[in-house]
């Protein structure tokens, strides 16, 4: 089950500092684009265990998905790829017509199958490297 929230909450800030701080060290994990995201928020027996978030990108008709991220207990339950069809579900409801995401490369055949495709070449989000993707509807 999935939430589609206008504003982050303290779930979603829960399970982002989890992962992206405390596991992987990201230092800036909260920005302005917060307030202007729509958040999926995804439960597991009433317990949110994962999220994502979507907003305009560059071009028009184009959104872009960020800060995808699963705890670690519940990883490899194909729960990442539930909340990612949710995002694309809400995006292509909104009239959006091409998503694009900047994975972090390790996740990239994660996305892959997904029908993502890389464009462009690697580069760095503080520590790690990173390839943007794009897929169109």
């Amino acid at each position: 089950m999935y939430q589609v929230c206008k504003q982050i909450n303290e779930d979603i800030k829960m399970i982002r500092e989890e992962v992206f701080m405390k596991e992987q060290g990201f230092q800036d994990e909260f920005d302005d684009i917060d307030d202007i995201a729509t958040h999926i928020l995804y439960f597991v027996d009433e317990s949110p265990v994962g999220t994502c978030r979507f907003f305009d990108g560059e071009e028009p008709g184009d959104a872009h998905i960020g800060r995808m991220a699963v705890l670690k207990a519940y990883r490899g339950k194909n729960l990442g790829a539930e909340i990612m069809l949710a995002a694309e579900k809400a995006i292509q409801e909104q009239g959006y017509k091409i998503c694009s995401l900047s994975a972090q490369v390790q996740a990239k055949g994660f996305y892959e199958k997904l029908g993502y495709v890389q464009e462009g070449e690697e580069y760095l989000d503080e520590h790690c490297p990173h390839i943007l993707m794009r897929k169109t509807f």
